[in-house]
């Protein structure tokens, strides 16, 4: 892994644009779409994925839709606790949606000390293999570099490779 985190990666799913300010990230998983949609869809399978390790997701409610929004918390093993709110701008069910992400208090209230970040993903499959091709806006170059400051990279990284353990486990 490279220690320059805010070039461009060696391996090409992960892509830092400083001038567009985006962060763009390409997977391909060995499963099917509709299990791939449901894992970034359903709380009950994000939960088992979601945090890199050794670091949990537990969601306290999710409302899949249009308008609807994700309210969950990144559990630490030391008891840390980082709250979390997705909300969802639009949903085209197989295909895609997007929304904003932002940290926040345990009732949602969105916290202002730290980035809102605008999340469009977008699913596709070919011989049952499925991308998903996540793109990252930020209102601000100081923005990105503090999510990237902050680990970002890594635990995204870590999450997607927590997902492919999960795909690789339920195969028969």
């Amino acid at each position: 892994m490279k220690s320059n985190l805010l070039s461009d990666s060696d391996r090409n799913d992960f892509i830092v644009d400083k001038a567009t300010k985006t962060v763009i990230i390409t997977r391909e998983f060995d499963a099917g779409l509709s299990l791939v949609w449901d894992a970034f869809t359903k709380p009950e399978i994000l939960d088992q994925w979601w945090a890199p390790k050794p670091w949990k997701a537990n969601t306290k409610e999710m409302d899949f839709k249009d308008g609807g929004h994700w309210l969950y918390v990144m559990a630490g093993p030391e008891g840390e606790e980082h709250w979390c709110r997705a909300d969802f701008k639009s949903v085209s069910p197989m295909k895609s949606f997007e929304g904003i992400d932002a940290f926040c208090d345990p009732q949602g209230k969105i916290n202002a000390d730290f980035p809102v970040v605008h999340w469009h993903l977008n699913f596709s499959e070919a011989k049952n293999k499925t991308t998903v091709s996540v793109e990252i806006a930020f209102d601000s170059l100081t923005d990105l570099e503090k999510y990237i400051e902050m680990g970002f990279k890594e635990g995204f990284t870590m999450a997607l490779g927590n997902l492919d353990e999960l795909f690789a486990a339920s195969k028969v």
